[in-house]
């Protein structure tokens, strides 16, 4: 029998409904989204061949914590991350968490940065698959022309995450 230790929480946020996921390693998934239903479902997709992600409500001071740091970008978010992707999506990931606070890249930029100036379609796939909205910053990255491009999570959160991190 499949056993799973993802559990989660969720809460009504500036930007919609947010769920956080934890595995035994730690935070798993960050999501945003317009309905919490849609967002499980996203949830357990991700972690197929296991039992439904339970909600935790022990998890509420990593929620706290990061609603915090949703409104205040330079407030402190200090979770354990387990972030579960490719090499090349893990290594973009990481490229995306060096972006200064206020701060964009472009997808070109990050593919130089990888050595593979070729992988920019790439670099934007891997942002799309970015399980840790925020904390892996893929809003930060826009098209060569500076247009904000795309987002997992919605270009109206995309424009207004960019917005407040502007303004810091």
């Amino acid at each position: 029998m499949p056993t799973s230790s993802i559990r989660f929480i969720s809460s009504p946020s500036s930007l919609g409904v947010l769920l956080l996921a934890f595995s035994a390693e730690g935070l798993c998934a960050l999501l945003i989204g317009d309905d919490l239903a849609t967002l499980e479902r996203d949830l357990s997709r991700r972690f197929p061949g296991q039992q439904a992600p339970q909600r935790d409500e022990g998890l509420m001071p990593a929620l706290e914590q990061t609603l915090r740091h949703l409104e205040d970008p330079r407030s402190t978010l200090d979770l354990p991350l387990d972030l579960t992707g490719s090499v090349f999506q893990r290594r973009v990931w990481n490229a995306l968490r060096q972006i200064p606070l206020g701060e964009t890249a472009s997808y070109l930029d990050i593919a130089r940065q990888l050595g593979q100036p070729t992988a920019f379609r790439a670099v934007a796939n891997a942002c799309g698959a970015n399980p840790l909205a925020v904390i892996v910053p893929c809003h930060r990255v826009l098209r060569q022309d500076g247009s904000l491009g795309g987002y997992r999570w919605g270009l109206e959160r995309k424009r207004q995450l960019l917005d407040r991190e502007a303004q810091r």
